[in-house]
Order: C-alpha cells, then structure tokens, then sequence
C-alpha cells in the first residue's frame, strides 16, 4: 500500500505521514512498500545534469513551493524544540545563478584537473560541466582554471578555489598550490590579466600573499563601497544580502541607537541608523568597516570571549547581531539580563538560533517573527532573520 510523502526532513529526505524516509523525494509523492516512487505536484526535473551527485545541491527535485515550505518548517521544528513559537514569514529565496561567492575543490588526476564541488557526503571531487546557482561571471572562469591548475597542482593534489564577486570582478584565491620561479609568478599575473580578475591571491600554506590587484578591491554594501578583505564573510546572494538587511531594519523600528555585533565588513552597521557601534573580531574586517565609513564606531573584539556586558549596553535603542552557526550563547546571555528594547537576530543555523532564542525569551523578550532566507539555493542550509522586542 502506498503513502504519501508530507514533508522534507533536514538533510533533505522525503518522510511519509508513517515516519519512512525516502531520498530524494518531494512532498505530494507516493511511496509504494517496494519503496517505488510515484511522483507527486511538487516534484520538478532537477535542472543539472551533477545532481544528485554534486554536493552544492540537495533539494533540485522539488519546486519552489515545496522548497519555501521546507525552510519555514526548518525554522519551526527548531522553535518547537525550546517551546517557542512565533509568526513566521513567508521565505525569501534566492534565484538560480544567484550565488556570490564559492569554495571548489580541485584535483589534479593526470594530465587534466577535476574542478567543482565535492559529492554529497564525499571527498570525491565532481568536475562542472554547468552549474545552475552560481552567477555567470564565477562559472565563466572554470573551464581557464583548469588550465592554470594544471601547471601549478602537483600530481593527486588538491587544492581549494575561492571564487567572491566583487565589484571590480571576480577576486580570486587559490590554497594549497605554490607558484615557484618567475615562470610560474608571471603565469599568474597573465593569468589575472586575461580573465579581468579584480585581484588574486595565493595561500601557499602561510597565508594569502596578493599576486594581482590593479586597484583595490572593493564590495558595495548599502550604497558605500567598502575594502574586501582577501576571504571576509560575505552574504551569499545579493538579493538574499538586501532581504537580510530590510529584515533588519523592520525589527529595530528606527533605533537612533544600535550596536551591530559579529559586525563583518558592516553589512547591517552600513545600513542601520542614527549613532551605531559595530563590534568584530577579525582585525581586516574592522580596518575594512572604520575605512568605509569612520563615523562607525568600531571596535575589534572578540565576542565569544568578551561580550558586551549588559551594563555597556545600557542606553542603546537596538542591538543587531549575525553569529556563527554556533550562535552567540555568551553574547545572548549578557542581551538577556540587558534592558535593550529591540534586538534583530540574523542566523545561518536555525538549531543554535533557537536555542539562543529560549535564553532571550527567559530573560523577558517576545520572539515577534522570524523570516526565513534561502539564499543557498536547492540546498539545506537555511538562514533568517528575526525580531525580538521588550
């Protein structure tokens, strides 16, 4: 007898109404006891030609209906598990070829060099033929990689590609690779050269040394250019950056007064008004943020070990903070005991999300909404934002 598929479990496995976990399919789709799958309304024709098999997607086969349901449910079963529920925005997803910025994986085999993502699960390294959530002017550089890898990996190495759009073009970084001699050094200049690359670095086991930068490379955040660190944080889709940041804004209602913690480059900072005081433990980030735009008071700390006391917080209208995937327990704690009115939480992991939500919300705080985010398309990771008020 068969039953149908109700929903998407986390790592993205079809569960029937019964508890069975089927991969790979959609809600709406009926699973018959010989484990046959007949498709349901939610299904679609996975796109690329990699998928399953490419670890950059997990979820290609379900439309998008299906796939804003999952990241609501995602957000939802992590609530219910600390006792919390709240309004839950509709999602916003990111379009296809949307992506920003990307860690590859390459391997030399032979004479040829694999480059893409590595499999589900695997070290297996899948070469792209095509790719279907990065934009264009990332994808266009892989087939040249290639060939410059080719000169530079050493037979069964590897070596990682990190690929950031920034505004002047692609800022390139490559780790795990050695350019020795002149010949090599000079491959890379004409290398930078030819494809138009706003920098490039390489990380040759001591950090990355700048081989090619005409001009300095930069990231438009909130209308303000700002310097790019060579591999600072960025949101990875422009419009999911944009969602994030009027998220942001809605839950702070105005504040004249905030602080932007786990600050970055200043992706809230630039956009929050009044007098804001942006906190932030990579130092790169910090010189990056006070260049862009002095009147922020910046301050390089690190907030796991020294987070604002509630007492330093005392005065300020709004706090806005945007973790790790290990969430901000310290931070949330001193928050808690603090008198902030308002507090905007961005997070790329809804688990520690809710539990540092639980905290608040002992402390005296009312989770008003939180809205979902997905800007890594097709896959099971999911981010937010959401507003907390007292």
């Amino acid at each position: 007898m068969s039953e149908a598929v109700v929903r998407i479990a986390a790592r993205g496995d079809g569960v029937t109404g019964s508890g069975r976990h089927v991969a790979f399919a959609a809600p709406g789709d009926l699973v018959g006891a010989d484990g046959t799958v007949t498709p349901g309304p939610h299904r679609q024709v996975p796109p690329c030609r990699h998928f399953p098999e490419c670890g950059g997607c997990q979820l290609q086969h379900v439309d998008d209906a299906a796939y804003a349901e999952y990241l609501v449910q995602r957000v939802a079963g992590a609530l219910a598990q600390h006792d919390l529920a709240c309004e839950i925005r509709a999602p916003h997803l990111s379009p296809p070829l949307s992506r920003r910025r990307a860690t590859l994986r390459a391997l030399k085999a032979g004479h040829r060099v694999v480059l893409g993502f590595n499999a589900e699960k695997s070290t297996k390294v899948i070469d792209l033929e095509e790719c279907h959530i990065l934009r264009p002017e990332l994808f266009a550089l892989i087939a040249s990689l290639r060939g410059l890898l080719a000169k530079l990996l050493a037979p069964k190495r590897t070596a990682e590609v990190q690929l950031t759009l920034a505004d002047q073009g692609v800022d390139l970084l490559l780790k795990g690779v050695r350019a020795e001699g002149f010949e090599a050094a000079q491959g890379l200049v004409d290398f930078a050269q030819e494809q138009g690359l706003a920098r490039l670095s390489l990380d040759e086991g001591l950090g990355p040394e700048v081989r090619w930068e005409p001009q300095p490379a930069t990231v438009t955040l909130s209308g303000r250019s700002v310097p790019l660190p060579i591999g600072a944080f960025l949101q990875a889709t422009a419009d999911g950056e944009q969602a994030l940041v009027e998220a942001v804004l809605d839950a702070i209602c105005e504040a004249q007064s905030s602080a932007d913690l786990f600050a970055g480059i200043g992706t809230f900072a630039l956009a929050l008004p009044g007098k804001v005081v942006a906190a932030e433990a990579s130092r790169d980030a910090v010189l990056a943020l006070k260049r862009a735009a002095p009147a922020v008071a910046t301050q390089h700390r690190d907030l796991y070990r020294r987070p604002f006391m509630a007492d330093e917080l005392a005065g300020l209208d709004a706090v806005v903070l945007d973790p790790p995937r290990s969430g901000a327990e310290a931070q949330v704690a001193e928050l808690a005991a603090s008198a902030v009115p308002r507090i905007a939480y961005v997070s790329c992991n809804p688990a520690t999300f809710a539990r540092d939500a639980a905290v608040l919300v002992s402390g005296g705080y009312r989770l008003d909404w939180v809205r979902p985010v997905g800007q890594f398309r097709w896959s099971t990771h999911v981010e937010l934002a959401a507003a907390f008020s007292r």
